[in-house]
């Protein structure tokens, strides 16, 4: 069976109109600076399988001719790409047989590019008609750009307003939905889910909880965060969690927090050691350096000058500060893990948290699995730092370095979460997905993330 894509489920449920999740691009026959209209018209159902397939088998048929390679000119040679994956949440049904998707593809060279296709058609006979690389190592070539009119136009990096990069400033407000798919299950199993609670920068109430087994909420004592525990039976398996909130987020800056214990905030975690490598790396890059916001931001920089942006390969995306230092890769996870790793090693308290992005450039759909962020304790406040989106966006790496934009949400803060009943593998490494268990044994489990922004 098919499933209906996220955002065509929340927009069904929430009684929004379902024309416009992801920015509409110019026509799929010419994706330059041409817009292109949302348009109404009848069209059969299209579903994200469908696109999905569609890209795919493109992908097939172009490697086979391409001697085992997708072949994709740029920049004046040829790259060799395979295939990484097709976001799912930005599968979009951009009007009549008309399609859009972004996928990864990771080039001979070790270089991972983000490739907007688009496609024309109906179900079972889609055809690919362009490309175009949008990303490269997540550092992006272009934004989209919606007019009044509700078309969207392409716009260069160096043109484009905070907005188009992904950051609000303020207060923004949304509904956040998470959903989650149990799989079949032949034996007892539990599922130990993040709930975000409200705090100074956010203000998050619940309008749904739907969800089988057994509920329990569960309580993180070293950092307060609200976990959601679930005792599942066989008979549960198969069956859908979902879980909505309305959020309230202010921008967040500078701030006091009194009452905290910031000397708890130098200690190892089980994935970010202070010791051996990392206090030789950072007495290295803070030789010389004096103050404490200097040496915080040299080693922010050195983040950024040593790592690459890249989801590829074995290890990333498990905030492992040493898989980090030793690939010079990762993503948001161990980007911040190898920062509070230096920071820690050089006597400066840092801390982690994990939620996710909100999409700035459009006002609902799916977003792209979780993000993280840092903090680090210097001068009596906590400053907020997003390193992995200041590498992205060189333009904002002075912003990114002493705030967090108003369009997130903080899922959890901390790492090696204990709760109590508390998974046989021992305390949660980070807490955005679910972890789930079943007979004992930890099942890889990923939920899908939506939203809908409340009117501006």
């Amino acid at each position: 069976m098919k499933i209906p894509s996220l955002f065509a489920l929340a927009a069904t449920a929430l009684g929004i109109a379902s024309c416009a999740t992801t920015p509409t691009p110019a026509p799929a026959t010419s994706p330059g600076d041409d817009a292109a209209s949302c348009a109404i018209d009848p069209i059969p159902n299209v579903v994200t399988a469908d696109i999905a397939e569609g890209i795919e088998a493109h992908v097939d048929r172009e490697v086979e001719k391409g001697g085992g390679y997708f072949n994709l000119p740029y920049e004046g040679r040829t790259l060799q790409l395979h295939l990484v994956r097709v976001h799912l949440e930005y599968l979009s049904n951009l009007g009549p047989r008309e399609h859009f998707a972004c996928v990864d593809l990771v080039d001979v060279s070790g270089d991972v590019f983000d490739v907007d296709f688009f496609m024309k058609g109906d179900p079972g006979s889609m055809e690919v008609t362009a490309t175009t690389v949008h990303k490269k190592n997540g550092q992006p070539f272009y934004a989209w750009d919606q007019a009044d009119d509700g078309t969207w136009r392409r716009i260069p990096v160096d043109a484009a307003d905070p907005k188009h990069l992904g950051l609000i400033t303020g207060e923004d407000q949304f509904t956040f939905i998470y959903r989650f798919q149990i799989p079949a299950l032949t034996e007892q199993a539990h599922l130990w889910l993040p709930m975000p609670s409200s705090d100074q920068f956010q203000t998050v109430a619940v309008q749904s909880i739907n969800a089988p087994g057994k509920q329990q909420m569960l309580t993180d004592r070293a950092h307060g965060n609200r976990v959601l525990f679930l005792d599942l039976a066989p008979a549960d398996g198969s069956k859908p969690v979902e879980m909505r909130f309305t959020v309230r987020r202010r921008e967040k800056a500078a701030y006091q927090e009194p009452a905290v214990d910031v000397a708890r905030f130098l200690a190892p975690e089980a994935k970010v050691p202070t010791d051996g490598k990392f206090a030789e790396i950072a007495s290295k890059v803070l030789e010389g350096k004096k103050g404490e916001m200097v040496r915080a931001r040299a080693l922010y920089d050195h983040v950024i000058d040593q790592l690459r942006y890249m989801k590829y390969g074995q290890g990333w995306g498990v905030g492992d500060a040493s898989y980090a230092c030793d690939s010079r890769t990762g993503n948001c996870s161990d980007f911040h893990s190898y920062f509070i790793a230096l920071a820690r090693a050089s006597g400066i308290p840092a801390r982690f948290a994990i939620g996710a992005a909100i999409p700035s450039e459009r006002n609902d759909g799916g977003i792209d699995g979780y993000h993280c962020w840092a903090e680090f304790f210097a001068e009596g406040k906590w400053w907020p730092v997003d390193i992995s989106e200041g590498d992205k966006y060189s333009n904002l790496a002075t912003y990114y370095f002493g705030h967090h934009p108003a369009n997130r949400i903080e899922l959890s803060r901390g790492r090696d979460l204990v709760v109590e009943p508390s998974p046989s593998s021992g305390p949660i490494n980070m807490l955005a997905y679910p972890v789930l268990e079943v007979g004992g044994k930890l099942v890889r489990a990923k939920p899908e993330f939506a939203f809908v922004r409340s009117k501006r």
